[in-house]
């Protein structure tokens, strides 16, 4: 909601240091950014003096190699990551612009450390995760398997007469056991959770393990081959007819 950002920002003028966003929230399910919403924030936080903090902690690496924000062109200040780069070893990572990372200790006067900084193993795994994904093919491979699967999802609703919204961008997608459009956390509220745990209890039958809630994001990997998901797809349709 831009309009309320700019009124917090009206309200409490310089003391607003930062603004963190979800560039793509994720949390809720997958929900979409208005098209104007990002370079909204770009604009409003350049202006009054403020940071603006990308969380790609979901985001980062699977929707494009430089994550949500090469995806829609918006350049954040700072930019938080999470095990996405070390392969799913529990790491974590932030970065930003110099003037800001040239404060961060040792160079500068903000303290930042932690019992696992650093760990040898999951900088062994970040490395190579990372070497793998210098290949901009796999994301080629990614936005086809997910195309794939979640229109496919779409289709077979529709064949099993239920009434779902499939949000997607590139490898992460949700379904929504609801009509029309899921844009906001009022929308998603309209989702039939009771209907979707049906679903995933149906699905887990036939040997597909979903995410046990209706308000998490489902992801496609390099892992999941034409087969899978072809099965996921006929499943889901079986699945779907019997709710």
């Amino acid at each position: 909601n831009l309009n309320a950002v700019i009124e917090a920002f009206e309200k409490h003028g310089n003391d607003i240091a930062a603004v963190i966003v979800e560039p793509v929230a994720a949390n809720m399910g997958l929900v979409l950014p208005d098209r104007d919403f990002l370079s909204g924030l770009r604009i409003i936080t350049k202006d009054r003096g403020a940071l603006l903090i990308f969380d790609e902690v979901i985001t980062g690496f699977r929707v494009a190699p430089g994550g949500a924000q090469e995806f829609y062109g918006i350049m954040p200040d700072l930019t938080c990551l999470g095990k996405i780069i070390g392969g799913g070893l529990p790491v974590g990572a932030y970065g930003g612009k110099r003037e800001i990372m040239e404060r961060m200790a040792p160079v500068g006067d903000i303290y930042q450390a932690g019992t696992l900084s650093g760990n040898p193993l999951a900088m062994a795994a970040g490395i190579a995760t990372l070497k793998i994904l210098k290949d901009r093919e796999i994301y080629n491979r990614l936005e086809e398997k997910g195309r794939a699967l979640f229109s496919g999802l779409e289709i077979a609703a529709r064949i099993a007469g239920q009434a779902i919204t499939v949000n997607r961008i590139g490898s992460m997608g949700t379904i929504f056991f609801t009509k029309g459009r899921v844009k906001d956390y009022e929308s998603v509220k309209k989702a039939d959770a009771v209907k979707y745990a049906k679903f995933y209890r149906a699905m887990l039958h036939r040997g597909i393990y979903l995410a046990p809630s209706a308000f998490e994001t489902a992801f496609v990997s390099l892992a999941h081959d034409k087969d899978i998901i072809q099965k996921t797809i006929e499943f889901a349709a079986e699945s779907m007819k019997g709710i």
